[in-house]
């Protein structure tokens, strides 16, 4: 009985490989004591980036509320942001200097890179050197920008100094407002170098017209309510089936129902998760670790149950044998290596993971999902080519049918991933950042459509045999005492005792069907 009921816990599913792709970039960037890194001639820190569309409202004095004047607005808000140096580096400046080291943020949008930086000078250098200066290209001590002729404020830049022998300086409060539709970039530089060792602390918020849900994620928070509705929808249709045909249900349908819980409790908690957000402008760690549980709760047992499906599991043999435990433990490790991988890609923020970290996390995901395709395939071939020799038509052809779902399942997954890779590839700087959310909706549509399949194919009905085990040969029971009929489990005497009587019957039934 334990046994049974810890099969029934691991054993649900639909497919292959979950989207990998995170959503780390939150509208609020916290920036803790960071440090500036070189580049060129130049000191740089990344402050953020984020898709914003354009503003509802374009002038910020035509405001569209007295008492929110920023409403319909997109914008990016300094607030609260100080620049450290050096005691070494304060030291050298005179008290009374009203100027004493400059720091530069530069909001630009992606398209205007080229803009930053002497490029279009025919040089590598990013800051603004004597010889440039002399010519008249630039101001000495300050970054190199080309201005836009359309728009002579963009790329937008503010500068703060530090005063005096200050160690550490507050940057005004400034709102800068968007008003046009494009991926933005905040950039922090320094062009002296006697300020190497600042750090900076502080925040900026980024804010769309409608919330603080970054561009690139924003149409996400409607397709998890879709989706969520799509799953009420399927539960419904099939607990209707379920309770229609209660006598005649087996154990693979409890896990089937279990999947579907799985799933419209995932995303009716993404779609909460991202309304919050939206709303304040941080994911709430509660709930997100509540959706990051749930995810990976539903694509581990999703899996198992494929693979115990292909194995014939309840169809074919009413156990899994001496391999119960190995699937268990695929399970298990799977769950704790696909946890870790969202933990980091949900509740990271943007600058606390590396790449090579990530891809650490990445590569074990990567290779169980691989692990499983392998065994579910050659356990559909090992289930069918049992069903063909014994000729049982009926089972034959669902495993047909399943196989063929699956087939074009894993065709539409190897072409997506080629797409995706070839997305990335060509979109480094996330240009193309508006077409970016199909990529994760893409493998929720195909996790539940694969589940859908599952569904018909193994519906309740009034006739069981097509789809449940019947015994018909002694040499299957060399398993550890799992039943999948509906009244429990039977001994092995009582199933050798009938064994003849349903094998007969199972015989009859086939030829009737021929």
């Amino acid at each position: 009985m334990g046994d049974n009921r810890l099969l029934g816990f691991c054993a649900i599913g639909f497919l292959l490989i979950g989207s990998l792709i995170g959503f780390a970039n939150a509208s609020i960037h916290d920036y803790k004591n960071e440090k500036f890194t070189v580049r060129a001639n130049a000191r740089f820190f990344h402050g953020g980036s984020e898709g914003l569309y354009a503003s509802k409202f374009q002038d910020l004095n035509s405001t569209s509320s007295l008492d929110n004047p920023l409403r319909g607005k997109s914008f990016i808000r300094f607030d609260d942001v100080t620049f450290v140096r050096t005691m070494e580096s304060a030291q050298k400046q005179n008290a009374m200097q009203s100027t004493a080291g400059l720091v530069e943020a530069i909001i630009l949008e992606v398209k205007d890179r080229e803009r930053i930086g002497g490029s279009f000078l025919k040089t590598e250098s990013i800051c603004c050197t004597p010889e440039l200066a002399d010519s008249g290209s630039c101001s000495l001590g300050e970054v190199i920008i080309r201005r836009d002729p359309n728009d002579p404020e963009w790329p937008r830049q503010i500068k703060t100094f530090f005063k005096g022998n200050k160690t550490q300086v507050n940057m005004s409060p400034e709102t800068v407002v968007i008003n046009k539709t494009g991926m933005y970039y905040l950039y922090f530089m320094i062009c002296d170098p006697e300020l190497d060792g600042t750090m900076i602390r502080g925040r900026t918020v980024w804010k769309n017209p409608d919330g603080y849900l970054p561009g690139k994620v924003a149409p996400l928070m409607k397709f998890f309510g879709f989706m969520s509705l799509a799953y009420l929808l399927l539960g419904l249709v099939w607990f209707l089936r379920f309770v229609q045909f209660w006598k005649d249900i087996i154990q693979l349908h409890y896990h089937i129902t279990l999947v579907i819980a799985l799933g419209m409790c995932e995303m009716a908690v993404r779609y909460f998760e991202y309304a919050n957000f939206d709303s304040t402008g941080r994911r709430p760690m509660d709930v997100t670790l509540w959706a990051v549980t749930f995810s990976s709760i539903k694509k581990t047992l999703s899996r198992l149950l494929l693979l115990v499906v292909s194995m014939g599991y309840g169809v074919v043999k009413p156990t899994l044998g001496g391999i119960t435990s190995r699937v268990l433990l695929l399970g298990v490790i799977y769950f704790v290596a696909t946890e870790a991988l969202e933990l980091v890609e949900h509740l990271g923020n943007i600058n606390d993971f590396s790449g090579k970290t990530l891809i650490f996390l990445v590569i074990p995901v990567a290779l169980l999902d691989a692990c499983f395709i392998l065994w579910i395939f050659s356990s559909l071939a090992r289930t069918l080519e049992k069903l063909q020799i014994k000729r049982n038509m009926a089972k034959l052809e669902l495993y047909r049918n399943f196989t063929n779902a699956l087939a074009i399942s894993v065709l539409l997954s190897i072409a997506w991933i080629g797409f995706e890779l070839y997305f990335n590839a060509n979109d480094p700087l996330s240009e193309l950042w508006r077409m970016a959310w199909i990529i994760p909706a893409f493998w929720n549509l195909l996790a539940f459509g694969l589940l859908a399949v599952i569904c018909i194919l193994w519906a309740p009905s009034n006739n069981p045999t097509r789809y449940s085990y019947l015994a018909e040969t002694g040499d299957e029971f060399e398993e550890e005492g799992i039943s999948l009929t509906g009244s429990g489990i039977k001994s092995t005497n009582d199933i050798e005792r009938n064994e003849l009587i349903y094998g007969l019957a199972d015989d009859v039934e086939e030829d009737k069907r021929e």
